[in-house]
């Protein structure tokens, strides 16, 4: 298994794990690879050290959470963690209605149907006039391999 570090031209940095260095030429070049932030597709690989196993493995660490990845400095990697766990908790919690999203947020805010949390899609013109109607929504483009099971 080979873990890469991967950044897209926007500059936002994930791990990629392939079964081999072949298997992530082949990826990338059928352009299957793309950022988990974004979705940009222009993924380079970053220069990386080995990992060597030369014997018994300590313990592996405990993930930090976002609190300690800021007091180590990384603000930007914080900042990237957070929204990707907020995405993902949106994406748990609210019913994706998709293009259907201007009615059902109308819908709900008039007492048509229930009121519960939705997301999909709206134009930015469907979303003025929401907003014009006193129907509180929020712009926020979620990366689009929470849709689906992450690896």
């Amino acid at each position: 298994m080979k873990v890469f570090n991967l950044q897209c031209a926007a500059h936002h940095r994930f791990e990629g794990w392939f079964g081999s260095e072949e298997d992530y030429a082949g990826q990338l070049e059928r352009d299957l690879l793309e950022c988990p932030l974004c979705g940009d597709k222009a993924v380079q690989r970053l220069p990386s050290a080995p990992r060597l196993n030369l014997g018994a493995s300590a313990p592996a660490a405990p993930v930090p959470d976002v609190s300690q990845a800021v007091a180590a400095g990384s603000e930007v990697q914080a900042l990237q963690a957070a929204y990707l766990q907020l995405a993902r908790r949106i994406v748990e919690q609210t019913e994706d209605v998709g293009e259907r999203f201007a009615d059902e947020a109308r819908k709900i805010h008039y007492g048509e149907r229930e009121e519960r949390g939705i997301r999909g899609q709206a134009s930015p013109e469907q979303t003025r006039e929401l907003i014009e109607e006193g129907i509180a929504v929020l712009p926020l483009p979620l990366p689009r391999g929470l849709k689906g099971p992450l690896q």
